[in-house]
């Protein structure tokens, strides 16, 4: 038995990119991962203000969920940097995206899981 077709990490991270853009956002890859597989991390701002950072992970369905991950927001962008480079080094084929839109979980949320 085959498993089910599913969308690759390029094809989820286009589509979440052209909709941010669509209502109004800014949405930028700040690293690019494998186009197949690789994970996907979303960082969130509001009004260039850091909201979190957001990992893709798997569920038992075969679909994904959000989960916040990395520094809190009170720890500041060098915590944030240290821990992206970390997650990069560990993991080459991770993306990271940053989103910039009010609400920009419910957006990645809705578009990738």
């Amino acid at each position: 038995m085959s498993a089910d077709p599913r969308l690759t990490s390029e094809m989820l991270v286009g589509a979440l990119r052209r909709r941010v853009n669509d209502s109004g956002g800014f949405a930028t890859v700040l690293a690019k991962g494998d186009p197949i597989s690789g994970v996907i991390l979303v960082q969130a701002l509001e009004k260039g203000v850091y909201q979190g950072l957001f990992e893709r992970v798997s569920n038992l369905l075969g679909s994904g969920a959000l989960m916040r991950c990395g520094p809190s927001v009170d720890e500041g962008p060098e915590a944030l940097d240290q821990y992206l480079a970390r997650r990069r080094r560990s993991d080459p084929d991770l993306w990271i995206i940053e989103l910039d839109i009010p609400d920009a979980e419910r957006f990645a949320a809705e578009t990738i899981c």
